[in-house]
């Protein structure tokens, strides 16, 4: 096929972006910082998307959508989060375009079709949505109120990468009222949770969950809850956040309700989201020097068949015993492909799939139909076994289901073999410039010793996590008391 990538060894960035675009994901657009999703790129965000929502659902939320364009007074309502994405924002000025006069054939903005007010093209939508939110809630009978958003958002980035930072990207964002603290909260903890889950059992990521700390969390949030994965290369990646607002936008956008004591009181808020960067996090968790390599429950295609023939009627047989064993396999609901295409030979068949990162691949010819066997390659392992015709859909089920944990077990692993503990600045610097990963370390709980560390050595504190053994120490970089260890990375 021609499509052999540069080893991660070799160069890993070089690795990430050549099999974003070999595999078929994405590829760079004609607007700068954009991306195009090829059709198997979305394929595999819809099945992300789905699954998502699904949950959304189960947990009482319903979909909504909101404009686009943000009015200038709007978003600079509450002013942390307006500062905030300030320097990221995209704004339309003029509202028309007119013929260049000086240049026939080409257009202009028209100079007298300025907008009375910018519009900023939203990079989040808590201002646009708590002004909605507004007209929707009178009384607490009208609580709680949980609503989703699947949307495309904008980010203006100088430095961009397919997937992980593009200046338009698509993501989900939840926006939820409620009459209480508690229920805000819970709610916020349980999306991180829900999160969580869907992390490490669909896409077989592990992740760990905690806080973030103040200069890490969002703009306008009391606290922004995390989960964040290991890379491969040692880097951190923040898989997914869950705000608790507290009353910080209902006081902004005066948003009040009736309570069942006949009080006006202001709701208490919670906003959510993750996005198409974890089409990052999939490749860079689980693939290889041979391009993708996908968990069964999230890939569009489980199982491919592929016939081995010299001649139509070789074909044809082959065909009959291939679309058999595909029925079977898809009345267990396996998502099956039968590729009986003459155009390409089976080698080139065999590369493509294992570019692809399909889990499973079945061949099948005609010394296969008088054996009655098929040959069967794992695309983890990139092991080949030879395996009985009959009965072979039930072999398959438990497979994907093997081959889902294994993946699962092995990105743990790695993540867990690169979690080091240390007690001074130098082993601290050491850590990061030796192994990578995430360094576990006593920090005095200061914005002013975080900022330090970042300049010094450009890692951050990825997450206070919640798990873990909670004894209090000195901080590795002042000396001062330090309530637990926090989890510090270099990240993307």
């Amino acid at each position: 096929m021609g499509k052999s990538l540069t080893s991660r060894k070799e160069d890993y960035s070089k690795w990430y972006n050549e099999l974003v675009v070999k595999a078929d994901l994405a590829e760079n657009s004609a607007v700068r910082g954009c991306m195009t999703i090829k059709p198997y790129g979305y394929a595999i965000w819809e099945k992300m998307q789905a699954e998502l929502d699904k949950r959304f659902k189960e947990t009482g939320h319903e979909n909504a959508y909101f404009p686009l364009f943000v009015p200038k007074s709007l978003f600079e309502v509450e002013e942390k989060n307006a500062e905030g994405f300030a320097k990221e924002c995209a704004v339309v000025t003029h509202y028309r375009l007119q013929n260049d006069p000086d240049r026939p054939g080409k257009l202009r903005v028209d100079p007298e079709a300025k907008l009375d007010e910018e519009l900023v093209v939203r990079p989040t939508s808590e201002a646009v949505i708590w002004n909605t939110f507004k007209g929707w809630i009178q009384s607490y009978r009208d609580l709680p109120l949980k609503i989703n958003q699947w949307a495309n958002v904008v980010r203006w980035e100088m430095r961009t990468r397919l997937f992980l930072r593009t200046t338009e990207f698509l993501w989900q964002e939840g926006h939820t009222a409620h009459a209480t603290k508690k229920e805000a909260v819970e709610e916020a903890e349980l999306i991180n949770s829900l999160y969580a889950d869907f992390a490490e059992n669909f896409l077989a990521i592990p992740v760990i969950e905690g806080l973030k700390s103040e200069s890490e969390k969002f703009a306008g949030a009391v606290e922004t809850y995390c989960i964040e994965a290991m890379m491969q290369d040692g880097k951190a990646l923040q898989a997914g956040t869950s705000h608790f607002l507290g009353e910080n936008f209902a006081k902004a956008f005066d948003v009040k309700f009736t309570s069942d004591q006949g009080k006006q009181e202001y709701v208490w808020a919670t906003s959510w989201g993750v996005s198409t960067r974890l089409m990052g996090a999939l490749v860079m968790t689980h693939s290889d020097d041979n391009g993708l390599v996908l968990p069964p429950n999230l890939a569009p295609i489980q199982v491919v068949i592929v016939p081995i023939f010299k001649n139509e009627e070789q074909l044809s047989l082959v065909s009959e015993k291939a679309n058999a064993i595909a029925d079977a396999l898809r009345a267990k609901g396996i998502r099956v492909k039968y590729d009986n295409r003459t155009t390409h030979k089976p080698g080139w068949k065999f590369a493509e799939y294992e570019l692809k990162g399909i889990p499973l691949r079945i061949a099948i010819g005609p010394k296969d139909l008088e054996k009655g066997t098929v040959e069967l390659a794992r695309r983890d392992s990139l092991s080949k076994t030879f395996e009985n015709q009959d009965g072979i859909e039930h072999l398959i089920e438990n497979l994907l289901k093997e081959i889902q944990l294994e993946l699962f077990t092995k990105a743990k692993v790695f993540r867990d073999e690169h979690i080091t503990e240390v007690d001074t600045f130098e082993e601290f610097k050491e850590t990061l410039e030796s192994k990578g990963g995430f360094v576990s370390a006593h920090w005095d709980g200061t914005s002013e010793t975080e900022d330090k560390i970042k300049e010094l050595t450009k890692a951050t504190i990825r997450c206070i996590p919640f798990e873990g053994i909670k004894e209090s120490g000195k901080c590795m970089f002042t000396g001062k008391y330090s309530a637990q260890r926090v989890l510090f990375a270099k990240a993307y």
